[in-house]
């Protein structure tokens, strides 16, 4: 291991929590500062520039170290290098407290992908959360564990924090250039899975059909991201919409978009059915729209009693057929007067805005002729943070301001809000 890298990109084996709060520096002379009612309203994330590979997942089955060689060269690959230190200036410069970073190293779990394995050569969008190549050195028990130990934690705190914001805005770094060879845009902003843009329709059996597909369009409000591509464009910064790639359907930013409705939804409907909130009927079918990680089995056995059809055992029958109705006067309220309440929802000032902000990874870190890592580029980071401050800051104090609430929910509804 030669000394730059050891330096810059070695990584770690030991840590806190596999998710961590990464606290600002304050810059009380920032012009860029937000206010404090915008600063509650605005969370910044980093999933794929940690540098842990826990100590327990470097020892296969047998108890045999697994040689560095294994898994080094995709850890350099997959790690989104610059992204930690992009965010941290920007909360600097946005006066927030820190911004949330998953530590652990992207090369053993992408938190966003969905739960399962990924195979050699797997494609940008066919890949899942336990990434190659540990997805064939560990065994099944150990596989479980990077999902039940380090997956699960970080999906309860992301949890927490999405609820509570109208923006997330997840940065990350991607490669100069295309597999083709042509070069990448310098930033891209991505705000639409790829699902729904191919079948204009979100992913079939992946979330509830229920979710509205008009709503699979856009993960964030549009004013916010033409706002941010259009002043890094006038800092001479190009930026694309959604390209090279779009939002992976397992992405945070897509889960958080349908958590976020049915947990609306919820609250909706248990204000006007208030009865309903203490029934265990309805409290399966909750969880599972909300199981948006597809992670429990009891959501999945539902989701197949009520999609596909499937047979559940005679004692438990009973049990899903109460779920079933309850499903059903769910379904009625969501459709109800030609989908007036997802009309509502589309205009709620309250509907969260989760993008992807993508920078070119050699914007900010060097790297060498073979294309490995060497040094980060902390004055281009701050350079390109002031630019995206800048974007925010008038989102926040001008794109967004208290009069738009007076608008929410006039009008008609459309049927353009239909699935």
């Amino acid at each position: 291991m030669d000394e730059l890298r050891h330096q810059h990109t070695a990584y770690r084996t030991q840590y806190t929590e596999p998710v961590s709060f990464v606290p600002a520096v304050r810059s009380d002379d920032s012009p860029y500062a937000l206010p404090d009612d915008a600063k509650k309203r605005l969370v910044i994330d980093v999933i794929h520039d940690g540098e842990v590979i826990p100590e327990e997942l470097l020892f296969d089955a047998d108890g045999v170290r697994i040689p560095e060689e294994v898994f080094l060269g995709e850890y350099e690959r997959e790690r989104d290098w610059g992204a930690a230190l992009l965010a941290q200036s920007l909360v600097e410069l946005l006066g927030l407290d820190g911004f949330w970073n998953v530590e652990i190293a992207r090369v053993v779990m992408d938190f966003g992908r969905f739960p399962g394995i990924t195979t050699k050569d797997a494609g940008y969008q066919s890949r899942h959360a336990i990434n190659y190549p540990f997805s064939e050195v560990l065994d099944h028990s150990q596989k479980r564990r990077i999902l039940e130990h380090y997956y699960d934690p970080v999906s309860a705190c992301f949890n927490e924090f999405v609820s509570s914001a109208q923006v997330s805005l997840a940065i990350h770094t991607y490669d100069t250039f295309n597999q083709s060879g042509t070069r990448r845009p310098p930033a891209s902003v991505l705000t639409r899975c790829v699902g729904y843009q191919v079948k204009s329709e979100m992913p079939f059996g992946v979330f509830d059909p229920l979710y509205p597909d008009i709503l699979g369009q856009f993960t964030s409000d549009r004013i916010l991201r033409d706002r941010v591509s259009l002043t890094l464009e006038r800092a001479g910064i190009h930026t694309e919409h959604n390209y090279p790639y779009l939002l992976p359907d397992g992405s945070v930013e897509v889960r958080s978009q349908v958590w976020s409705f049915f947990h609306i939804t919820r609250r909706e409907f248990e204000a006007e059915f208030p009865d309903t909130r203490t029934d265990p009927a309805f409290a399966m079918v909750w969880r599972m729209l909300l199981d948006t990680n597809l992670r429990s089995s009891d959501s999945e056995l539902l989701r197949g009693y009520l999609h596909a059809f499937r047979r559940v055992a005679r004692a438990m029958e009973a049990e899903y057929a109460a779920a079933r109705k309850a499903y059903e006067e769910i379904c009625q309220f969501v459709r109800r007067d030609d989908y007036r309440f997802v009309e509502k929802y589309r205009l709620l000032p309250e509907r969260p805005s989760a993008l992807a902000i993508e920078v070119r990874k050699d914007l900010l870190f060097e790297f060498d002729a073979s294309g490995r890592p060497v040094a980060p580029k902390p004055e281009a980071a701050r350079d390109i943070a002031s630019v995206i401050a800048h974007a925010l800051h008038i989102y926040f104090t001008e794109d967004c301001p208290d009069e738009r609430v007076q608008r929410v929910f006039r009008g008609t509804p459309t049927r353009a809000a239909r699935r």
